[in-house]
């Protein structure tokens, strides 16, 4: 039988908010990025850096926070995460070098990154099955929402008090949020007698002793599909990592005032919150690798409109159509690789695979700012990104799931399925 309110709901409101401040302040660098380069000089290969160092540090010791929440939940992980990732913007607040914004952004808000994707989708991916999808949508709207509204807010905080006290002021945020919400976080609904989707177990205690299925490690890390998809991941986080990053100092350097160019960045961010809904719906109806397709392709047109983009609205409209597909595969992941590998070591299978996104989301970064260091221009690099995307497309037509079709995807009994 299902209970009037599900404790899974609680589970995501509280990833909801945790995905909206940790990646809402994420976006919120590229805001800091003309402040840094205009106060200290520190070329863009400098201040990307931090980036790509903080996006390394997050898929390395996301395969650990993975791995932990296979075995402990996600509670303490996300609380000391939010420690680390708020205490690395307060401590950005008195910055006076290069190295020190290496280790404050790079290194403790890079830890701090690491489990709000993998901790929250992999918890999400065993509270819910039928709706695995639209749930991990709903979380990955706050994301969104967390794009859009959080570079607006650091903008206008700067603009009243400076950089510094921005810095405070954010660190201080993201502390608090997510320690309190990481309360609300449970490993799994067995934990509390029940099975994904609402089901209660039943009174012998069947449905809690429910064994949590799927391709295990070893195995999968011998299959095609798994690397298929880390390949796949490592090309795209290259392409959307590096807009994130450069996309406001790059519509600075056509003209656009500092609220406009962050506006580009909020635009991302708010239409995201589309394409996370929308495709997380359509993960439950046409599954994930069809999903990732149609991701990929409006991803690949978004590349090559901003090959052209040279004044504010083409910059918005980019944002747009960019911000759909990125919204999207960031929410399709998740669910596909529950999909594909089942839910029994998804959490270090997910972690692996966004560590691999994660080299390429450093690397990315750090070049296309040496790139337009040497030469001025970032043409070079948003070829470069066209070239990655098609790339990811084609590999993801070559994807074929491990796991028979008719495998289940977690034991839960015929019984529980009726009620």
């Amino acid at each position: 039988m299902r209970g009037k309110y599900f404790y899974g709901y609680n589970i995501v409101a509280a990833s909801f908010v945790i995905q909206g401040v940790c990646i809402g302040a994420l976006f919120a660098y590229g805001i800091f990025f003309k402040e840094l380069q205009n106060e200290y000089g520190w070329s863009r290969a400098t201040i990307s850096g931090a980036s790509s160092l903080a996006f390394l540090l997050m898929g390395s010791v996301g395969i650990l926070a993975g791995r932990l929440n296979d075995r402990i939940g996600p509670k303490i992980l996300i609380a000391v995460s939010g420690i680390s990732f708020g205490s690395g913007y307060l401590l950005m607040s008195r910055l006076q070098a290069p190295w020190q914004l290496y280790l404050f952004y790079g290194g403790l808000v890079g830890i701090g990154l690491c489990t709000h994707d993998v901790v929250t989708l992999s918890t999400i991916a065993r509270w819910f099955v039928k709706r695995r999808g639209m749930m991990t949508g709903i979380v990955k709207v706050g994301t969104g929402a967390g794009q859009l509204l959080v570079p607006l807010i650091a903008s206008g905080l700067i603009a009243a008090w400076g950089w510094r006290n921005a810095c405070s002021i954010l660190g201080a945020l993201v502390l608090v949020t997510m320690v309190v919400f990481a309360q609300l976080m449970r490993r799994d609904p067995q934990e509390m007698g029940l099975l994904p989707d609402g089901v209660f177990a039943h009174a012998d205690g069947d449905g809690a002793e429910s064994r949590e299925e799927g391709i295990r490690l070893r195995d999968a890390l011998r299959m095609i599909p798994f690397w298929i998809m880390s390949v796949t991941w490592f090309a795209l986080f290259f392409c959307l990592f590096t807009v994130i990053v450069h996309i406001v100092p790059h519509a600075r350097d056509l003209g656009l005032a500092p609220a406009t160019a962050a506006g580009v960045l909020s635009m991302i961010g708010g239409v995201s919150m589309v394409g996370r809904f929308v495709m997380g719906a359509a993960v439950d109806r046409i599954g994930g690798k069809q999903s990732l397709i149609i991701c990929f392709i409006i991803l690949v047109c978004g590349l090559i409109f901003l090959q052209f983009a040279t004044k504010a609205w083409m910059l918005y409209a980019v944002a747009g159509i960019y911000g759909f597909a990125h919204g999207g595969l960031f929410t399709v992941v998740s669910p596909t690789m529950a999909e594909m590998f089942g839910t029994g070591s998804h959490g270090v299978l997910y972690g692996l695979v966004l560590f691999s996104g994660s080299v390429g989301g450093s690397v990315g970064p750090l070049l296309a700012g040496r790139i337009f260091d040497v030469t001025g221009s970032y043409r070079l690099v948003f070829i470069i990104l066209v070239g990655l995307a098609v790339a990811g497309l084609i590999l993801v037509t070559l994807l074929r799931s491990p796991r028979p079709s008719g495998q289940p995807d977690e034991n839960i009994p015929a019984a529980a399925e009726s009620g």
